[in-house]
């Protein structure tokens, strides 16, 4: 087992940070989980103090600057070493351009969740970083970002500005031993996937393998966790992305459109 560390983790009240939060705790490392719902990350934390684990949790609204600077300032306060950041909290949107051309503020609010939340976190937590000369930096994204997917356009530019972040962050970082991973989830059975009605057909992963996902970026640190597909596409996307796009987008149209026969038989 690895050296016990301390992983702040947001997104941990449901899904995939919970499943994650549950096992890291599991191996012996503490966990300091952040979400909006503070009942439900209470339970998990409950959970976790049952079975033996070190957790604590601080609710909190990653959009409200001021709310994630006080949680900063609390988690430096409480916690001498701060090894990993987990930034796993998302929203997702699934509507074409075409649909959004008055909601602006899908965008908006997608990034303020995905994007600027994650960022001012990592940011606040950076001096502690670069004081105790260690740190690593977890970013959740999608496969989705590595192949070319139709109807999320608000999503997926929010997780690709983070990982283009997180890829500075160790282009810059990296020699003083502050490193980041992308994870590139493929569809996962979460509350957020469940929004959409046609998904309840289609296979997915579960949370508690998503989360070992997660526990793998957190330990092991390597620079991306993904299927052998994601990186099947975004290789293709590196080479020949106008010709892997008009294969790809087609077949999930099509695809859709099964998903949508099977609910509603």
């Amino acid at each position: 087992m690895s050296r016990p560390r301390t992983i702040v983790l947001t997104g941990a009240s449901s899904g995939i940070g919970a499943a994650a939060a549950r096992q890291l705790a599991e191996q012996g490392h503490t966990v300091c989980l952040l979400a909006r719902r503070a009942d439900q990350l209470a339970e998990v934390v409950d959970e976790i103090r049952a079975s033996g684990g070190a957790a604590h949790a601080y609710p909190v609204d990653l959009t409200d600057p001021d709310a994630v600077d006080a949680v900063v300032a609390t988690l430096r306060d409480e916690h001498e070493v701060i090894d990993v950041l987990v930034n796993n909290a998302g929203r997702s949107i699934r509507r074409g351009i075409a649909d959004s051309l008055d909601r602006v503020h899908d965008y908006e609010r997608t990034m303020a969740v995905n994007y600027l939340g994650a960022v001012r976190l990592t940011l606040g937590l950076m001096p502690t970083f670069l004081e105790q000369g260690h740190g690593h930096v977890v970013v959740s994204s999608t496969m989705s970002t590595q192949v070319p997917i139709p109807l999320f356009s608000a999503y997926l530019a929010s997780k690709s500005a983070l990982e283009s972040f997180a890829r500075s962050l160790a282009a810059e970082h990296a020699h003083a031993g502050i490193t980041s991973t992308i994870v590139y989830f493929p569809m996962v059975r979460t509350e957020m996937s469940g929004a959409t009605s046609i998904y309840a057909a289609m296979p997915m992963m579960g949370p508690d393998r998503a989360g070992r996902w997660l526990l793998k970026a957190a330990l092991d640190r390597p620079s991306r966790v993904t299927s052998l597909g994601g990186a099947i596409g975004q290789a293709g996307m590196s080479v020949l992305p106008g010709v892997l796009t008009k294969v790809v987008t087609p077949q999930i149209r099509r695809m859709d459109k099964r998903l949508a026969r099977r609910v509603t038989d």
